[in-house]
């Protein structure tokens, strides 16, 4: 690992002396939460009228509503941890992006602009690897509180499931100040840009138990395996991106949080998020827990099953919030099969399908201490996996054509038959009545 010195104190000496906001002891006033009521039914899916344009959850100048969680915001537990991360100035960055040239710009968001680049390797100086360039927007306070936690948790988590982070820039150039952050470039963009209408090719369905399995497998690493736990809170399908090979990789650590320390039982904090991904008891009280984000992967396994969002307004009225849609279907194999992602062969995706949403429901009881941990939902996506590869090899497209070919063509040999033996018998009929109307 990297120097002695810890990546948060540097990061947090920068943020002191640019910045005076409190990380610490003082307890910022509560803000009121807007009222949001969550209407169900079933106890196994309570979904939200909630009270809230836009897709996030009070994400910007959210105030945390506790002292252990404004502790939390500093990730202090992890101070003393060292990183390798690598310090940037700006005038790299900008040789590395062509001066953050809209060529190269792939991706913007509520944090700000994303640039494709290229930066010299450090272990080997004669190649070059590509970058992606994450530069802060002027969003205050709020945002800059998000650029210190990914830098505290991706400085020192690292897991084939995760983005890697690859360094980041606190420097000032003519603009102000820069805070930038630089990660591993993922060519294969975000699980949610696959799964739109968007995209010609859908993922296939071998793919997409991959990908869960992957995501399963990133946040069963945060939960539970380290010596200090770290929820997610905004896991969703743009926070999973794929790489060359396809595997997928958590991003956007920006709202991640400690776990409840020793002796607690949540974390306390302003209810921030993704609308149609948040847990209703997270969304009714602030009251943090892993099962949160259990409950964020069990939404994201019916975004794979159906090819849909969570909530989306371009649709008719009874079909905008997915977990509503999707609830009537459940109970019936016929009916099941009309939530099924149409660009896919459903046959092919029935019986892997009808697992994945049983534990997608396991995830999504109201509930959450009864909801399995992380750990356990990966031991059943395993299994899944494991079974479909075994499993009859599916039928290519060639193949399906030539098989669908072959049976049209038999149907029609049948119905030949049937016409000639009717055929047939009209004849003898005919000439049965002659005889009957010669002999009498």
């Amino acid at each position: 690992m990297g120097s002695g010195l810890s990546i948060y104190t540097a990061v947090q000496s920068f943020a002191m002396k640019c910045f005076p906001f409190h990380y610490g002891e003082k307890k910022e006033e509560q803000k009121s939460m807007q009222s949001i009521s969550v209407l169900s039914n079933s106890s196994t899916y309570p979904v939200g009228d909630i009270g809230k344009s836009g897709s996030e959850l009070n994400s910007q100048g959210a105030s945390d509503i506790s002292t252990d969680s404004l502790r939390g915001t500093s990730f202090p537990s992890l101070s003393q941890r060292p990183s390798n991360l690598r310090v940037f100035t700006v005038s790299e960055l900008k040789s590395a992006t062509k001066n953050f040239s809209r060529s190269v710009m792939i991706g913007e968001g509520g944090f700000g602009c994303v640039y494709k680049g290229l930066i010299k390797s450090v272990e080997e100086p004669s190649r070059r690897i590509e970058i992606a360039v994450k530069q802060l927007g002027r969003r205050g306070v709020q945002g800059h509180k998000e650029w210190v936690t990914e830098v505290n948790v991706l400085g020192i988590v690292e897991h084939p499931n995760l983005v890697k982070l690859v360094g980041y820039c606190a420097d000032n150039d003519e603009r102000g100040i820069q805070r930038l952050l630089i990660y591993e470039y993922m060519p294969n963009r975000s699980v949610e840009h696959h799964l739109s209408k968007r995209t010609e090719t859908p993922l296939p369905w071998s793919r997409r138990l991959k990908i869960a399995q992957d995501a399963a497998r990133g946040l069963t690493y945060l939960h539970e395996e380290m010596d200090f736990q770290i929820i997610f809170r905004d896991f969703k399908s743009s926070n999973i991106l794929l790489d060359g090979e396809w595997n997928a990789k958590l991003s956007d650590f920006g709202l991640a949080r400690l776990g409840p320390s020793e002796g607690l039982t949540h974390v306390s904090t302003a209810v921030v998020g993704t609308l149609g991904y948040a847990a209703p008891e997270y969304i009714q009280t602030g009251r943090l827990t892993s099962k949160s984000d259990v409950w964020g992967y069990g939404v994201f396994l019916y975004e794979l099953i159906t090819g849909r969002r969570p909530i989306d307004k371009n649709r008719p009225k009874g079909e905008q919030k997915l977990l509503q849609w999707i609830r009537p279907h459940l109970s019936d194999g016929k009916k099941f099969l009309q939530i099924l992602d149409p660009r896919l062969e459903r046959r092919d995706m029935f019986k892997s399908s009808h697992k994945l949403a049983a534990i997608a429901n396991r995830c999504l009881v109201k509930n959450p201490k009864n909801r399995p941990k992380m750990s356990e939902v990966l031991e059943m996506i395993n299994r899944i996996v494991e079974s479909s590869a075994t499993e009859s090899p599916q039928l290519s497209l060639t193949d399906l054509a030539s098989t669908e070919a072959s049976q049209d063509s038999e149907v029609k040999h049948k119905k030949r038959i049937m016409h000639l033996k009717l055929a047939e018998n009209n004849w003898f009929l005919k000439i049965w009545r002659r005889k009957q109307v010669r002999t009498s």
